[in-house]
């Protein structure tokens, strides 16, 4: 996609801030009427710039207590498996985020579960045995000061 201009960054800090509002609404705030507001937005979706809408839910409200953040080192970090990994990662439900890292750390994984046991389980029956691990550290998450979703615009 070409340069943003400042009207397209007025949408997405504002789909961004709300994505659940109305296109008629979108518009007003940010100067355009209906039609014009609406072809940009699925410009920006078209593009890829905008990926897609989705819920912020509450983990602890449904059962989830705990995050973890895992480090995870890897045998071998040949391409063929490196994919593995981030392949066998993506089938795991438990696991939100899987960054691949540059340094002694190969990869960190942003983890939830509904409490230390399931937690245990998860990492002894499934992410420590999975292919090509060599090492895993976890961090129990105390309290979150900042989540933040997407990125700065203003």
């Amino acid at each position: 996609m070409g340069t943003l201009d400042a009207i397209d960054r007025k949408l997405l800090a504002e789909l961004q801030a709300e994505g659940r509002v109305t296109n008629v609404d979108l518009a007003s705030r940010v100067g355009l009427t209906a039609p014009p507001c609406l072809r940009r937005v699925r410009a920006l979706e078209e593009e890829g710039v905008i990926r897609g809408y989705h819920a912020d839910l509450d983990p602890s409200k449904l059962g989830y207590a705990i995050t973890v953040f895992a480090m995870v080192s890897l045998r071998s970090q040949a391409e063929e498996d490196l994919r593995g990994f981030e392949e066998h990662m993506r089938g795991l439900p438990e696991v939100r985020e899987c960054h691949m890292l540059n340094g002694e750390i190969d990869f960190i994984l942003k983890i939830v579960s509904h409490d230390l046991q399931s937690f245990q389980e998860f990492l002894t029956s499934k992410l420590t045995p999975a292919p090509n691990v060599a090492s895993v550290k976890t961090s129990l998450t105390i309290r979150t000061a900042k989540n933040e979703p997407g990125v700065p615009l203003g």
